[in-house]
């Protein structure tokens, strides 16, 4: 609800503060008074854009605050909370618009942006203006109205998160399929990839290794000449190594007991003579181990060239990255086997998704049925009572694919003068007619739902006398359970507030600002003549106020 608005250096207003009733509040006034320029400031909060040309003084800035009470209102308590905004019982929406045309939004002392702005306050406000009918005949605010009389807000959220469901399967499976198609493809050249390296049987380093051999079996005769002469060397020839270093050890060995160090040298000569010994063991075994064999250097080239061939042809440098290749396409060709396992499941999912989902939307379609008789004679009764006694509305609900509201399609259709031709509401209703037919579905959906405050500019133009009586009393009903804010012309409208406003220009240091005052009983009576009979109302005039005003004469 909203409790107050304070407007400063907006358009000709200089600064205004309004305390709303939490019922049924009118604003009237002379024309060019400024009414809709209030409106003009609430927008402003309600994420309207702006710029610096609305500002009463140029040097100053805009400021717009709306105080909403949220007591009751959890749904927008909530949305704070997750938007890490202040959630308390009482919020304060505020808009700045600088001398450059910048602007700024708050909510709560919050910076927000202009589009969370526009999101939020949507909750809070609903801003219905003089030629704003489009969104009647939008199929979704059709729906939604058919939805809100049906009260079924449990099985909508189900059936949508059926749907959500469904479509998420669905969209699975069609990406399974699309992945299948694209790689039966490709597999003949995967299978040929995966083959070949398969039918190699590569093993852990195994080129890096045959490189070695290759290269020992190539030089074998080199290297064996040259062991065979540091064996000789070591172990046989005229002055072996071996033995040399075993008659120094011995010589050494002579001098054990006259200096404290011999030990010791005579110790490492024997060790060294020791590792000799091993080395010529080794360098023997190794000479032994070495042959050409011109065989297997064939087989070790063969080899060698084809594992060459394989890493150029998968732009790689060693054996194990080939390895991994051989492992990612084995684990390619493995997913395109389970392809069709993924696929049949999926199939099986999204048919028992399906029918869930089919079965919410037939509750939905029933709902909705239910409610279209009593909406469409209630609807009826309302166009007789706001001066349309020969329209007629008509609900059409037809099926429709599945969609996330269901599988109906819903659409309004008017008659204006019981032809029974009924056609869609844009083709056929007048802009006032569509604003009266706006006034009377609103009225009956404020008993299903809670709706924000619902603000009416001048909606009722264009009728007068009996309908708009009708139009103030309908008004007045909503304002029993809603907060209603409407600008009027109508004295049988305005004689139904709750809280009567009147707006008006004063001049101010040469210039003409607007002011907005709340009104006595007994100002309401004379502006309610002044309505009647123009600015010097007559007796009969005050009389027929105070009467409208159903108040003692």
């Amino acid at each position: 609800m909203l409790q107050k608005l304070f407007i400063r250096n907006y358009a000709i207003i200089e600064s205004v503060e309004i305390e709303f009733s939490n019922k049924l509040n009118i604003i009237t006034g002379e024309t060019g008074a400024g009414k809709s320029i209030l409106v003009g400031a609430l927008g402003l909060i309600l994420g309207e854009r702006a710029d610096s040309s609305v500002l009463f003084n140029a040097t100053q800035k805009c400021i717009v605050e709306g105080s909403f009470s949220i007591r009751e209102r959890s749904d927008i308590q909530k949305i704070l909370q997750q938007g890490d905004l202040d959630a308390d019982e009482e919020i304060v929406i505020r808009r700045e618009v600088a001398s450059t045309g910048k602007s700024r939004a708050f909510i709560n002392d919050t910076p927000v942006t202009l589009s969370q702005l526009k999101q939020f306050t949507s909750l809070l406000v609903d801003l219905h203006q003089q030629f704003d009918t489009l969104e009647l005949g939008n199929s979704d605010f059709q729906r939604e109205v058919i939805d809100a009389l049906a009260a079924h807000k449990t099985v909508l959220k189900q059936y949508q998160e059926a749907y959500t469901q469904y479509s998420s399967t669905q969209k699975a499976l069609a990406a399974a399929k699309d992945q299948q198609a694209s790689a039966n493809k490709e597999l003949d050249y995967y299978t040929f990839l995966y083959t070949e390296l398969e039918e190699a049987q590569w093993k852990e380093n195994e080129l890096e290794t045959l490189d070695a051999e290759l290269k020992l079996l190539g030089n074998a005769e080199n290297i064996k000449s040259v062991l065979d002469k540091i064996g000789y060397q070591l172990n046989e020839g005229e002055q072996p190594l071996v033995q040399q270093l075993k008659g120094i050890s011995n010589q050494l060995q002579s001098l054990h007991d006259f200096h404290a160090a011999i030990p010791g040298l005579v110790q490492r000569l024997q060790s060294a003579q020791i590792e000799l010994r091993d080395i010529t063991d080794e360098i023997e075994h190794i000479n032994n181990g070495i042959r050409f064999d011109e065989e297997r250097i064939q087989v070790v080239s063969d080899r060698l060239a084809l594992g060459y061939k394989l890493l150029k042809k998968h732009g790689v440098q060693t054996t194990n990255e080939l390895l991994v290749i051989q492992n990612n396409l084995q684990q390619q060709l493995d997913k395109v086997l389970n392809l069709d396992t993924e696929i049949a499941q999926l199939e099986k999912k999204a048919a028992t998704q399906l029918q869930q989902a089919q079965q919410l939307a037939q509750t939905l379609t029933v709902n909705r049925q239910k409610q279209v008789a009593p909406f469409e004679k209630n609807t009826d009764k309302l166009l007789t009572q706001v001066g349309m006694p020969n329209a007629r509305i008509k609900i059409a609900i037809n099926p429709a694919a599945l969609n996330v509201t269901g599988g109906d399609a819903i659409e309004f259709l008017f008659d204006a003068n019981k032809s029974n031709r009924f056609e869609p509401l844009k083709k056929v209703a007048s802009g006032g007619e569509l604003s009266r037919l706006m006034l009377c579905i609103k009225s009956l959906v404020a008993a299903s739902v809670q709706l924000p405050t619902l603000i009416f500019d001048e909606i009722d133009t264009g009728i007068s006398g009996e309908a708009a009586r009708q139009v103030g009393i309908i008004m007045k009903d909503l304002g029993q359970s809603h907060q209603v804010i409407a600008i009027t012309h109508q004295p049988q409208i305005a004689a139904k507030a709750d809280a009567h406003f009147f707006v008006y220009k004063k001049e101010k240091d040469e210039k003409i600002n607007t002011r907005i005052k709340l009104l006595s009983a007994e100002e309401r009576v004379d502006t309610i003549a002044q309505m009647l009979s123009g600015e010097k109302p007559t007796a009969s005039a005050l009389e027929n106020a105070r009467e409208m005003m159903n108040l003692k004469i």
